[in-house]
């Protein structure tokens, strides 16, 4: 399981520094997809797989689809049809499509070879587990986050009002 958590990880490395370093949106998009499905495998991989599970579903699942949207409706007007095509080229794919068959390979390697449940500290960490900590000693902490993020949401809001542009 080491060599699994290592090879994600450096998967992880490589696909955030092309999120880093691309220009265009769609390709850091892309890459970083990929980077959060590499972290769920390393999560996976230490034998937290509710963490990795809720990666896969939470950021690379709706976030990540929720930022595309954002992208495609930025986009607008008829100089976006030109550069969506030049974007589009089949070539583009090319770097997360061999990240994420490296991954898919890792993952195939991974539950043909290993027993089922074996990780690398040799514990698991499921859903109870994390439900007790997130609502026992860090209730706290929990609950500042979220009046931050509830903070955030409305301060996004007011900025992106009509009547704060036109002033």
């Amino acid at each position: 399981m080491e060599f699994a958590f290592y090879f994600a990880s450096g998967i992880a490395v490589v696909s955030t520094l092309r999120v880093i370093t691309h220009t265009n949106p769609v390709h850091a998009l892309l890459y970083l997809i990929i980077s959060l499905i590499a972290v769920a495998m390393t999560f996976f991989a230490l034998g937290a797989p509710f963490a990795g599970v809720l990666e896969v579903i939470a950021y690379a699942g709706a976030i990540m689809v929720l930022f595309v949207f954002v992208v495609m409706m930025l986009n607008l007007g008829p100089a976006s049809v030109q550069q969506e095509r030049v974007w589009l080229k089949p070539g583009i794919w090319l770097g997360p499509v061999i990240l994420g068959a490296l991954l898919l390979v890792e993952l195939l390697y991974v539950l043909f070879t290993h027993q089922s449940g074996q990780a690398i500290g040799h514990t698991t960490v499921d859903a109870k587990a994390v439900g007790i900590s997130l609502f026992g000693p860090y209730l706290l902490v929990v609950e500042l986050a979220s009046m931050l993020l509830l903070a955030a949401a409305v301060t996004a809001f007011h900025l992106g009002r009509n009547e704060a542009k036109e002033q």
